[in-house]
């Protein structure tokens, strides 16, 4: 493999505006995009939007103008809001140009040369928000759709098909033989567990609307969305045009697609058999992250609680709010968004934490050596134990990102901060200053310091790229942070003797929680509390965290899954009254969810429990309580 690194974010449908998931999306992508540039690879980073479709057609209708002019209307809005947050993809992609339909047009060639696609009819139903036919076995209450709830149409057409079910058993030998091939891990057993219930072919045509791309073995017929919008990841790097570009960012380099998980199986069932039909490699990565709700609800226009990436920003700054996304929730994971948590990170990360390490150690040189950087320093055993830690953090970062865990990788950037916080209470200036003998280790404390946040600039610049760029402008530097290498910070004794500071600002001022916030939460000094237990009965209480390995209906039973989970030494079943909150319970599989197992085993319904999964009950819905990836298998819960 090459150093070329490929990653794209799906192309977003140009019928709603941008919003905090398709926001949270393309900063992840900018962010691993710019992290793989100071990693020294050549990174191409893509975007875009879909706008072919039903659905597309008849809301350009209602509005009076054609579906041409309505997505000339709505794909800027995406390009205004990435420029907005500061995102720098190098492509921005739209389904309705011509170099992206002359790419569908080969693929579609191809495949169908291979005697892949074939014609048939097909009635079913079907979904136009989601623009997915959906089988019999999925349909939700009431003839919905199970993603979006809205009302499924009975469809009955002429259609294309494609020999999906011929690539089932390729696929899951490609799954298995490349463990990091769908991230997170959950995501992988859902897909697995999905693909052995069988695929079936899959309709890529349709003949009763217009807007789409005409194929031209099928007069009559437009690209059904997935043979369409899937394809523009290869359009992009010159799959019908420029074939030795192709070769050298998609078949030889790194290849990384980011998206949600409610188009995981999408991304990872059928863009992956359509690959193997057409004899093209398939992505190295395909990583789907969880959903957004707002301060612990579903967002929605009507209980107005929908978060508007443009009003964030103007309220925290781009940074802030990039960071927010970033660090608040492991990828994969579902996160909710709260003003309180934004805020508290901002003051407590931001403002305190980086912001004070920033403003104290320019304060502290200024004012003891001047505004230019010290010579003939001394050094000590404290020093190198921040060397150390910084060089086993530069590794285990790059760990992370390979995964795409960002909150992980922040932790550890975070961890050094902290630990040069501490360093300058260890090491004391403000008394060394005092003491004439000690004035080269003063030099070589604060040397230390000022290198310190050379280097954290860099290692934040692809999560927060305007802090970073002021963190060395107030260092004095005046390069493009952008053109940092992570190899070139390894080392330490990068600032020359003379070196000129800049002018210490402040970065994130501290925001004012308002004081009816700070005493919402007034401690109850009366609490009573029932049937209290003391401490030495609660330890007889074995609760671990457990894996979920499979999950299954309880038969004849609309209330019971069965699910078998291992607690790191054993295999158990579990039954649980969930399976009203869970319609699609699959997606459970590969989970980390915390469970009581030692009560006494009881049969329900014929099926042996072993256990309890403990939940949260809220406005009367269920959820499991779930546990981060990153935490083992058998951990007690204390």
């Amino acid at each position: 493999m090459n150093n070329k690194f490929y990653i794209t974010t799906p192309i977003y449908y140009v019928n709603g505006d941008p919003h905090v998931g398709s926001a949270y999306t393309t900063i992840a992508a900018d962010t691993m995009a710019r992290y793989k540039k100071t990693a020294g690879y050549d990174v191409f980073f893509l975007t875009g939007t879909d706008e072919h479709g039903q659905k597309v057609e008849e809301t350009a209708k209602a509005k009076g103008l054609s579906p041409q002019a309505w997505t000339d209307k709505m794909a800027p809005r995406f390009k205004e809001m990435w420029t907005a947050l500061n995102v720098k993809n190098d492509d921005f992609i739209r389904t309705t140009e011509e170099r992206h339909k002359k790419a569908v047009t080969k693929i579609l060639k191809t495949v169908y040369e291979k005697g892949d696609i074939y014609k048939g009819d097909y009635e079913g139903k079907y979904c136009v928000s989601c623009e997915t036919f959906v089988p019999e076995n999925q349909v939700g209450e009431g003839d919905t759709c199970p993603d979006c709830g809205k009302p499924l149409r009975i469809v009955k057409e002429e259609s294309y098909f494609f020999k999906m079910s011929k690539y089932q058993d390729a696929l899951l030998k490609h799954i298995d033989e490349n463990p990091d091939f769908i991230l997170p891990h959950s995501r992988r057993n859902e897909v697995t567990s999905f693909i052995k219930q069988g695929l079936q072919d899959l309709s890529i045509s349709r003949n009763t609307f217009e807007w789409g791309i005409p194929i031209e073995f099928a007069p009559g017929h437009i690209t059904y969305v997935w043979f369409d919008a899937l394809t523009n990841y290869l359009t992009a790097v010159g799959y019908e045009n420029n074939v030795e570009n192709f070769e050298e960012r998609w078949t030889n380099g790194e290849v990384v697609h980011l998206l949600g998980k409610d188009i995981v199986r999408f991304h990872a069932i059928i863009w992956p058999c359509m690959l193997l039909s057409a004899g093209i490699k398939l992505p190295d990565k395909i990583v789907a992250h969880g959903w957004w709700t707002s301060e612990g609800e579903k967002m929605s226009k009507s209980k107005g609680n929908v978060v508007s990436p443009l009003d964030e920003i103007k309220k925290y700054g781009v940074d802030a709010f990039r960071y927010y996304l970033l660090k608040e929730v492991s990828f994969g994971n579902d996160g909710d968004y709260s003003e309180k948590a934004i805020m508290t990170k901002i003051n407590a990360d931001l403002a305190n934490d980086l912001g004070n390490l920033l403003n104290r150690t320019l304060g502290m040189y200024k004012k003891y050596f001047g505004e230019n950087i010290v010579g003939n320093a001394e050094y000590d055993e404290i020093d190198n134990s921040v060397k150390e830690l910084f060089a086993d953090i530069l590794v285990k970062i790059d760990d992370h990102m390979s995964r795409l865990e960002f909150s992980r990788a922040l932790e550890l950037i975070w961890k050094f901060i902290s630990r040069m916080n501490k360093y300058v209470d260890e090491t004391s200036p403000w008394l060394l200053v005092k003491d004439k003998e000690k004035q080269q280790r003063l030099a070589g404390v604060m040397n230390i310091l000022v290198e310190s946040l050379y280097k954290i600039a860099v290692l934040i610049s692809p999560y927060m790229p305007e802090a970073a760029q002021k963190i060395w402008t107030q260092l004095g530097f005046e390069e493009n942070i952008e053109e940092a290498l992570l190899e070139n910070i390894k080392e330490w004794g990068l600032l020359k003797e003379g070196h000129k500071l800049g002018e210490a600002t402040p970065i994130f001022p501290r925001l004012e929680i308002k004081k009816e916030d700070k005493e919402k939460n007034p401690i109850n000094k009366n609490l009573k509390i029932e049937n209290p237990i003391n401490i030495d009965e609660f330890s007889k209480v074995e609760l671990k965290v457990v894996e979920i390995l499979e999950v299954d209906k309880v038969k004849d039973s609309d209330r019971l899954l069965k699910f078998k989970v291992k607690d790191k030494k054993n295999i158990r079943q579990i039954v649980s009254g969930v399976a009203k909150y869970y319609p699609d319970y699959k997606e459970l599989v590969g989970k980390k969810v915390m469970a009581v197992l030692n009560l006494e085993p009881v049969e329900l319904k014929g099926e042996i429990s072993q256990g309890m999964l403990l939940s949260t009950e809220e406005k009367k819905r269920i959820k499991l309580v779930e546990i981060d990836a990153s935490v083992k298998v058998g951990s007690k819960v204390k």
